[in-house]
């Protein structure tokens, strides 16, 4: 079993993965350009590195956790890149949100490296990645997944094989954009319903135990009617789930016509200065044109009741 293992993004999601595989005993080597996030890690007992080429010199493979296809890009083919220092054979894991099209493209290009890639995108949130109790979507050689499934499994507890390389992403894209409609829905009707009188914490009772609960609304109308949009990942960074979409939609020629239309309100959010927001601040673009807020009444915290 690989036992030496490197992890390149110690984020919001990172920190607790690469943190899970200290406490599962594995001997990690981990990198970030935040020295906090570095610090946290070698609190816990893991091994810095001053760069990816050194930190790839060190152990068996290498998972990345990473914001976006440029920064994977960087951190591979840059100066003091993976590629400088990786062996042949090595395991390199992408577990970050870089895209479906783009992930093809570099699989091959890694493979004329002598690089084995893998795509493992994962989905959870940060509370699931601090409990390993992620979702993890792996795109890859099916032989690659067997040997790495004990590293795998210290992270997540759903681990579902989707296919060859980028498939994995497609699985992402696939649940993102779904949940990303479902918010764009919420945001359009909930201040429809506030302007024709409804109470807001009402029809969020009648939504939380009715049909129209999601994920979605779970997550962000608790949130909304506390006035909080600071609680999930940043509308600006979370946008490329949309574009990677929307790119999909143009060269396979698919008709995604609910999607550019959700993809129109984060846009308009964006527009609008929101980015640094999270999801559930598509709202305000509807706020702003009903001249309401879908905000609880009084100074108590709004708690949803148990559904029945």
């Amino acid at each position: 079993m690989l036992k030496k293992v490197g992890f390149i993004g110690l984020g919001q999601m990172g920190k607790w993965m690469a943190l899970n595989l200290v406490h599962n005993n594995f001997d990690l080597t981990v990198y970030d350009i935040n020295a906090g996030a570095m610090e946290f890690l070698m609190e816990q007992g893991a091994r810095p590195a001053q760069n990816a080429e050194q930190l790839a010199q060190h152990v068996d493979m290498i998972i990345l956790s990473l914001p976006n296809a440029d920064v994977v890009t960087e951190v591979v083919y840059g100066n003091n890149g993976l590629v400088q220092g990786a062996g042949r054979g090595q395991i390199l894991l992408d577990c970050g949100t870089s895209g479906f099209l783009w992930t093809i493209t570099l699989a091959k290009k890694l493979e004329k490296n002598g690089i084995r890639f893998a795509d493992a995108p994962v989905t959870g949130m940060e509370q699931r990645a601090k409990d390993a109790a992620l979702t993890i979507m792996f795109g890859g050689a099916r032989n690659v997944l067997e040997e790495i499934r004990p590293v795998l499994e210290a992270m997540a507890n759903h681990i579902v094989y989707m296919g060859d390389a980028g498939s994995g992403q497609l699985a992402k894209m696939i649940n993102n954009i779904i949940f990303n409609c479902n918010i764009a829905a919420l945001a359009e009707v909930l201040p429809m319903a506030v302007k024709l009188g409804l109470d807001p914490e009402k029809i969020a009772h009648v939504i939380h135990n009715g049909s129209g609960q999601s994920f979605a609304s779970d997550i962000f109308i608790p949130n909304v009617l506390e006035g909080h949009f600071d609680k999930g990942y940043p509308l600006e960074l979370a946008y490329k789930d949309m574009r990677h979409a929307m790119e999909v939609s143009a060269l396979k020629e698919i008709p995604l016509p609910i999607v550019h239309m959700a993809a129109e309100t984060y846009q308009k959010a964006l527009d609008s200065g929101w980015g640094h927001e999270d999801k559930g601040a598509m709202i305000k673009v509807f706020e702003k044109a009903l001249d309401v807020k879908f905000r609880k009444k009084n100074n108590n915290k709004y708690i949803f009741s148990r559904r029945d």
